[in-house]
């Protein structure tokens, strides 16, 4: 029997005639930026967008821009390089991550792995097969993060033998699932899949919301059930260049994700991907939106900016600077407000 999420997904746009028929479009320029980089947008995802606007439609559109990008680079966290088997990704001693899915329910524009997403090939039995016997291997890895693609595109059986093949791992403490799908396609989220999530705790969940548009009734009730379900959910956020790149967009998406009970993890700097050139921002838009945030929204609600450094360097957390010199014993500090105050350094012998 076909699920409602499932029949959902089947009737996702395309192509750039599907979208030439829904919106104004140049179809000529979805069409051949689609032929590099595949283009999905499912009904529910396209409805926010015909009803929302810009702030949606230009996650998911396809642009001509995206086929020039002079600084872009196919994989730019050199996930292939730090990959020992397939659909494996071991950068950090005691984590890997796991990319069990190559489908999404949309397909993002700024995707890090635009270069794979939605393209030939997938996720085979044989090769999750042994990704599975490579973690086994490894005594160190104690955390899996399952990955894609979005791992709740999977059918319930896929998702569960995995699950239950990992949490089999007498050395894998932690998993974590990264999805889009309470933001994108809400519908999947439903009692028969919470059942089987709360089957194999510790499991942890990062979600994927870029503005305060995204948060429908359908997604506050995904992320309830999943919230019930005993899964901390922490969310991700892509800063994007006219989409949120401003202090009162993010505030206000952080502010609505606590009501969610799902906690603010990443505001992340977008990647060097290839094709993403027109929706990076200057680091300096992120630090001044959280200097922005401290103090104006409780701390729970403020992300860690973060960089995922280019050629496998793995994340660093920028910081507005708070620390304005040193005097003898003293540090001398700047607040939210920017009003000096002075810490005493303690006499260390």
């Amino acid at each position: 029997m076909t699920a409602v999420w499932q029949k959902i997904m089947q009737h996702s746009v395309r192509s750039a005639e599907d979208l030439a028929f829904r919106l104004p479009v140049d179809a000529d320029a979805v069409r051949q930026t689609a032929g590099v980089y595949p283009m999905r947008i499912n009904p529910y995802f396209l409805n926010l967008a015909e009803k929302k606007g810009l702030s949606i439609l230009r996650q998911v559109l396809p642009d001509s821009r995206e086929l020039v990008d002079p600084d872009g680079i196919a994989d730019p966290l050199a996930e292939d390089k730090n990959s020992p088997v397939p659909l494996v990704t071991h950068r950090y001693p005691d984590r890997v991550l796991f990319l069990v899915s190559s489908e999404c329910p949309v397909y993002c524009r700024f995707c890090t792995r635009k270069r794979k997403i939605g393209k030939e090939g997938g996720t085979s039995l044989k090769a999750l097969e042994e990704g599975i016997r490579y973690i086994r291997s490894r005594k160190e890895v104690r955390d899996v993060l399952l990955s894609g693609g979005d791992p709740l595109l999977l059918s319930n059986d896929r998702l569960e033998w995995i699950l239950s093949a990992v949490r089999a791992i007498p050395h894998v403490d932690i998993i974590r699932i990264g999805t889009r799908v309470p933001g994108a396609l809400p519908q999947r989220v439903n009692a028969g899949l919470c059942r089987l999530l709360k089957r194999y705790h510790p499991l942890y969940m990062n979600l994927h919301f870029n503005h305060p548009d995204e948060i429908t009734d359908e997604s506050v009730k995904a992320c309830g059930l999943l919230a019930d379900a005993g899964l901390p959910l922490g969310s991700q956020t892509v800063l994007l260049r006219g989409i949120n790149d401003d202090a009162s967009v993010i505030r206000s998406l952080m502010i609505r994700l606590l009501s969610m009970r799902v906690r603010p993890y990443y505001l992340l700097q977008g990647d060097l991907t290839s094709g993403t050139g027109h929706f990076r921002t200057p680091i300096k838009t992120g630090i001044d939106i959280l200097r922005a945030l401290r103090g104006s929204i409780s701390g729970l609600a403020v992300p860690a900016f973060v960089v995922d450094l280019p050629g496998g360097g793995g994340k660093v957390q920028l910081v507005p600077e708070y620390l304005r010199r040193t005097e003898g014993r003293e540090a001398v500090f700047s607040n939210y407000l920017n009003r000096e105050y002075r810490y005493p350094e303690p006499v260390v012998e």
